[in-house]
């Protein structure tokens, strides 16, 4: 299906329409980091789809390609320590306003996958499953995934044993076992997840 939601014509007085999606609301480890994308009207790539349907290596090229033709990205990201604070929803939410404020351009309409962002003074549209149905919430999905993934790599590097660079911080088999034998990293690891108490 092609990703053309943003073309319709509901959405034609808008110059500026910003795509936002997060990745890492499911993971037991590591930030939950939002993406919010705008490119110029009209703009369409037929090779931009849902992060989840793409390879590791497409993700990598698309991202390179979104970063030049997008008009401009923001990117947002909340710790595992805040996401124990205030949960997952909120994170995310919170996550969602940081991608918006790190814009260098003001949107004037926002296409979210799923959710409806309270604190934001623009006109917006919760899309269910709008990472498959608008192009600029799906390369918003493929910059908040390929963004979380290098974070975790990172977190990989200082923390080898975990092997964050496998399972990203999901809840793997082996992701599962290394807590099992190391323990939980405080600042890392999602202290309020169920299964992170529960073990």
């Amino acid at each position: 299906m092609a990703l053309v939601y943003h073309l319709k014509e509901e959405f034609a007085s808008y110059e500026l329409m910003a795509g936002i999606d997060e990745a890492g609301r499911g993971p037991w480890a590591g930030p939950v980091v939002a993406a919010a994308v705008i490119f110029k009207k009209g703009y369409y790539n037929d090779a931009i789809d849902d992060s989840k349907k793409l390879t590791a290596h497409k993700r990598d090229q698309l991202f390179d390609i979104i970063v030049k033709d997008s008009l401009s990205i923001g990117i947002g990201i909340v710790s595992a320590e805040v996401i124990d604070k205030i949960n997952i929803l909120q994170a995310t939410k919170l996550a969602m306003r940081k991608a918006i404020d790190n814009l260098s351009i003001k949107p004037a309409f926002l296409l979210i996958d799923a959710l409806k962002l309270d604190g934001v003074a623009l006109p917006q549209l919760g899309l269910i499953h709008g990472d498959a149905l608008a192009l600029p919430i799906a390369a918003a999905s493929i910059i908040a995934k390929v963004t979380r993934d290098r974070i975790m790599v990172k977190i990989h590097h200082e923390h080898p044993i975990y092997r964050f660079d496998l399972h990203k911080g999901y809840g793997t088999k082996l992701h599962h076992n290394m807590i099992l034998t190391h323990g939980a990293i405080k600042g890392i690891h999602r202290m309020s997840f169920r299964p992170i108490k529960n073990l």
